[in-house]
């Protein structure tokens, strides 16, 4: 008998499994980012490809993206609590690569 995935947690992963995504969550738990700096702070990630995360986290509520019209506008990129929410998940991760992974 196979156990049943919960639809919740698949959904979960089908977000964070996501290439890139957990990384930018990993970044934004730093603080809000312009995009740029999100760019630099991920080696390898096209822009192409980042915009495409950064718009799906903020469909799925983890990533809000605000302007700023202090002069020219600039576009800062952040968690929302949902997003933050994500913070103890992303130490257990990252603790358990460090235990298990190598590369």
């Amino acid at each position: 008998m196979h156990a049943c995935i919960c639809p919740k947690f698949e959904k979960t992963f089908s977000i964070l499994g996501k290439k890139w995504s957990g990384l930018i969550i990993e970044v934004l738990l730093t603080g809000d980012h312009r995009f740029k700096e999100i760019a630099e702070e991920i080696p390898g990630v096209s822009d192409r490809v980042l915009v495409e995360r950064l718009k799906e986290l903020e469909d799925e509520d983890i990533v809000i993206r605000k302007e700023l019209a202090d002069g020219p506008i600039r576009i800062l990129y952040g968690l929302t609590e949902k997003g933050k929410n994500l913070e103890p998940a992303m130490i257990e991760i990252q603790r358990w690569s460090n235990q298990w992974i190598t590369i």
